[in-house]
Order: structure tokens, then C-alpha cells, then sequence
């Protein structure tokens, strides 16, 4: 039986143990310093209770043939694993090491959400979960002990893929997480699919909605589907927890949660869908919503054509005339803070579509609160933001004619949207007010 200890060298004095993140019913993981970058890693093994097994070979080639698998996703919300790496006998998985909490931790210090908060880091786990299955994978162990929450930073990642199978595969899981496990997974040949992390997600989100209310009552987490199947012990709705969430979300959980498959809402996305999260009908088109009648269908084609100056500028316009400030040609934060939801989700939602990820509010969002940043002004954190996303250059500010032109896309994530009113440094919101208001009016909209 191996465990390594802190202190101890492996792979060659490549990397010294820091100490041990964590075990699980499969594996263990270590913090772990490499000298020569200065660099933290956190590496994974199988655990000591895996290695007494007689078919421990065997598992082992399928814990480093399932780390290959995960090395090909490349997705912000999801764990990077970087290499596989022998020290004698031992196997060990080189990942990305965040310092962060679990969302399950992070709920018992701090009690249940707010909706907006859990829908917040139930759409970025989502979102991974629709990577994860485009490419023929499921997860099976979706759970707020796998969901890191990276530190100063409303970013959820999924950090544990000990139970990751192929779609493919019909076999019964010998592991599960009771109160968050389907009822396939009891079963010895189940009917899994996408529905089976729909449930194992619906059922997340129902713990960070009702933490308090399950605590009073005695419970830790969801009554088990097996419970719930054979035992018929009913599942109470979440608002019998927790009477502010809304009624959308409350049915949203429980057809998620459905018993049976077959009953089950069947995919991430219809499950996002239910949730308010994204818009209806076909995911690879954004829907035109507006509050106020607004017709985006120009910006929409300038995006497509990647016309990028040309989409700032309609940008500015249409917003300044669904906040009937034309006149005035610009926003204040009173404007910002109570913009329609619906109209700052579909200009959004077309940034980030014809740019593929690089552009738009969201974006400048994550990238402005991973920086720690907040409502109040920080010269640091707003100058660090600048840099990153290409307003700034050689410590000085740019003005708006300098930010970009159509002769070729801008490298800089987030660099787009900028220009929100007319002359002036930074426009309406590419300034410190305008971006700090547009990132919280984004929470509260679920953006």
C-alpha cells in the first residue's frame, strides 16, 4: 500500500507533496509543488482501500485509460488534467490545482443559496456537463463535493471524474452518492443517458436551495431515489424547505428529479431551459427576446458578419434606446441596474455566439470578478482588469478609437463590447461604473 507523504519526492524530484486535498471511495489527492516552475499541481492516485484489491492492475489501467479521456476536455468549468505520471507501481493524474472550497462546504459555512446565486453556478456546471456529453461521456457523480468553487471568484468547476463512463456503457456503478444518484445507478443494468447527470444536477441544485430547511428537519440530502422507489417515502418539493424559491424553479427540480427515466427531463440544456437559464427552441440559435419590442436582428448580422466595430457601435444604440436614453447618448447606473433581463441576455447571447466565447457582457464578467471585483471601486482590480482585456496598453487607458477596428477580430478576450455612448473615454459601460453595474445587473439576471 502506497500513500505518499508531505515532504516526499516523486517522478524523479519533479514534484515534492505538499499534503493530501482529499479522498473518495476511489481515489486520493495530493497537493503537490514543482521546483523548477514554482508551480502547485494537485495529483491524483488511486486510494490505499483500491490498491488491497486483487484486480488492482486492472483498475488502475482504467483510472489512467479515464484520465486520457478527461485530458481532451478543455473547458473552462471543468478540471484540467495535464498528464499521467508513474512513481513505481503508482499511477498518479497531473491536474490543475484550485484554490478554492467545495460547494458543499461552502454551503455549511454559509447556509443555503439564494436562487440566483445557485443558478448561477448551476448553468456553469451545466454548461460542462453539455460539453461532457457532446463528446459521448457522462459524469454519474454530480454532487456539491465535486464542484469546486474557485477562491474570491463566483466559478464553479467540476473537479471529480472517478465514475465517468461512456454513453455507451450499460453496466451497473458500483459507486453512488446517495440522495444524488438516479435510480439507474441501483440498478444492475441501467438505462443511463444525459437524464442521469440531469438528475444528479437537479438534485444538487435542490440541496443548495433547501440546506437550512433539510438540516432542521434532520436530513442531509435529498431523500434517495431508492428510498423514494421502493420504499415510497415522497420527495417534498423544495419550497416545502425554503418558500422563496420561485415556482418555476420548484417544478424545474422536480421534473429533473423524476424517478423513472423515461419521465425525467432528458437533457442539460431542457433542463437549463426549465430553469429560465437559456432561451427556448433551437440551441444553436439565440432568440431575438425583447422586453421593449427592441429588434436585434442587425446585430445579429453584423456579429455573423464579424463586423466587430460596426456590433459595438449598433450595441450602444440599441441600448441606449431600450433605456430611452438616446438623448442623453449615455447610461448611468440606475439605467444599467434596472435594464430588462431579457434584453441584455439576447445582445449577450449574440456577442458570445459569433465570437465563440470570446466577447460579450458575460464574459467580461467572469474576468472582472475573478479579480475579485465588486460594486466598489478598486484602482487595482480595474486596472488589472484593463490590461486583460486590451483597454489598457503600457499602463495608460485608450481611448475608444484606438480599442479596435474591422479590419481584423481582436485577440483580447473580452474586449468586446466597449463603446456604449457617443465620444468620451470608455463609453457608457467601459468604464469602472459601467462595467461593475453591467456584471451585477448580469448576477441578478442569471447571466
Amino acid at each position: 500500500m502506497i500513500i505518499w507523504q508531505p515532504g516526499q519526492q516523486i517522478n524523479n524530484g519533479r514534484f515534492i507533496i505538499q499534503s493530501i486535498l482529499g479522498t473518495g471511495g476511489f481515489g486520493i489527492t495530493y497537493k503537490a509543488l514543482e521546483p523548477s516552475t514554482g508551480k502547485l499541481y494537485a495529483i491524483k492516485t488511486l486510494n490505499s482501500t483500491m490498491q488491497l484489491r486483487e484486480d488492482f492492475g486492472d483498475q488502475q489501467v482504467k483510472f489512467i485509460n479515464e484520465a486520457l479521456t478527461i485530458k481532451g476536455f478543455d473547458h473552462k468549468y471543468i478540471l484540467k488534467v495535464y498528464e499521467v505520471i508513474q512513481e513505481g507501481q503508482l499511477f498518479g493524474v497531473v491536474m490543475e490545482y484550485i484554490d478554492g472550497v467545495t460547494l458543499f462546504k461552502y454551503v455549511q459555512n454559509k447556509g443555503q443559496l439564494s436562487e440566483n446565486e445557485a443558478l448561477l453556478y448551476i448553468d456553469q456546471i451545466g454548461q460542462a456537463l453539455e460539453y461532457i456529453h457532446n463528446k459521448g461521456q457522462l459524469h454519474r457523480d454530480i454532487k456539491p463535493e465535486n464542484i469546486l468553487l474557485r477562491q474570491n471568484k463566483q466559478e464553479a468547476v467540476l473537479i471529480d471524474f472517478g465514475l465517468t463512463r461512456s454513453l455507451a456503457t450499460k453496466s451497473m456503478t458500483n459507486a453512488l452518492t446517495e440522495g444524488f444518484a438516479p435510480i439507474e445507478q441501483y440498478r444492475r443494468k441501467g438505462n443511463f443517458g444525459p437524464h442521469t447527470d440531469v438528475y444528479a444536477l437537479a438534485a444538487t441544485l435542490y440541496y443548495l436551495l433547501t440546506a437550512n430547511g433539510l438540516k432542521q428537519e434532520g436530513e442531509i440530502c435529498p431523500v434517495p431515489a431508492v428510498n423514494r422507489k421502493y420504499d415510497d417515502e415522497p420527495l417534498p418539493e423544495p419550497k416545502h424547505y425554503n418558500s422563496r424559491i420561485s415556482q418555476r424553479v420548484n417544478n424545474a427540480i422536480l421534473q429533473g428529479m423524476e424517478i423513472e427515466p423515461e419521465k425525467r427531463t432528458a437533457t442539460v440544456f431542457k433542463f437549463r431551459e426549465s430553469l429560465g437559464l437559456v432561451s427556448s427552441g433551437n440551441p444553436g440559435e439565440v432568440e431575438l427576446k425583447s422586453a421593449v419590442g427592441m429588434d436585434y436582428t442587425r446585430l445579429r448580422d453584423l456579429l455573423k458578419a464579424g463586423k466587430w466595430k460596426e456590433a459595438d457601435e449598433e450595441t450602444a444604440r440599441v441600448m441606449l434606446a431600450v433605456a430611452k436614453r438616446e438623448k442623453e447618448s449615455w447610461l448611468d447606473v440606475k439605467d444599467i441596474d434596472n435594464f430588462p433581463c431579457a434584453d441584455l441576455r439576447t445582445i449577450d447571447q449574440l456577442w458570445v455566439k459569433y465570437s465563440n466565447g470570446k466577447f460579450g457582457f458575460s464574459v467580461q464578467k467572469r474576468i472582472y470578478q475573478s479579480f475579485g471585483g465588486t460594486r466598489e471601486y478598486n484602482s487595482g482590480i480595474w486596472d488589472k482588469f484593463g490590461d486583460k482585456v486590451g483597454w489598457r496598453k503600457g499602463g495608460y487607458w485608450l481611448y475608444y478609437n484606438n480599442i479596435t477596428d474591422d479590419k481584423k477580430a481582436p485577440e483580447t478576450e473580452g474586449h468586446l463590447p466597449f463603446r456604449g455612448c457617443k465620444g468620451g473615454l470608455g463609453g457608457c459601460w467601459g468604464d469602472f461604473y459601467g462595467v461593475s453595474s453591467l456584471a451585477s445587473r448580469l448576477v441578478n439576471c442569471n447571466i
